[in-house]
């Protein structure tokens, strides 16, 4: 198949608990259940996804200083949205768009967890929204793409 768009999608620590891991927050979907959905929606937009789940954060900037032959990221950072200055330099430094997603509202959580130091970078924040924010970026970000290629 011929892909238009290439879309990173990352997810942070503790996020390859969902499913088993506070269901009344995260709901009891498994992370590869989500990310085989999002592929198979992927596909039939043309758009080859490729995903990354870690629970270090080095790993996570390791993949970001890769990532160049991608066309936009989508990333839940998990906990390293309220603690990771260094996954935002990441970011800074390859200058590739993205979305950030969080399945619960971190607005309405504990107050440490309003605060993100991706939010001011990114394009757009998805929070509260349960599985679907993983969907809606994909949705908005190849509505980017494609509005950028015009």
């Amino acid at each position: 198949m011929m892909y238009k768009f290439k879309i990173l999608i990352l997810n942070g620590p503790n996020l390859n608990l969902l499913g088993s891991r506070e269901s009344n927050i995260y709901g009891n979907i498994p992370l590869k259940k989500i990310i085989n959905k999002l592929s198979e929606k992927a596909n039939k937009i043309q758009t080859k996804i490729k995903h990354i789940q870690s629970n270090a954060e080095h790993i996570l900037i390791e993949t970001i200083h890769q990532s160049k032959k991608y066309d936009y990221i989508i990333i839940n950072p998990g906990a390293l949205t309220h603690t990771s200055i260094a996954l935002r330099d990441a970011l800074l430094a390859v200058n590739i768009p993205f979305i950030e997603v969080h399945i619960s509202n971190i607005y309405a959580r504990e107050k440490f967890r309003s605060h993100s130091w991706l939010s001011d970078i990114s394009q757009g924040i998805i929070t509260g929204l349960g599985i679907y924010g993983y969907f809606y970026a994909l949705e908005i970000a190849v509505k980017r793409l494609n509005n950028n290629k015009k």
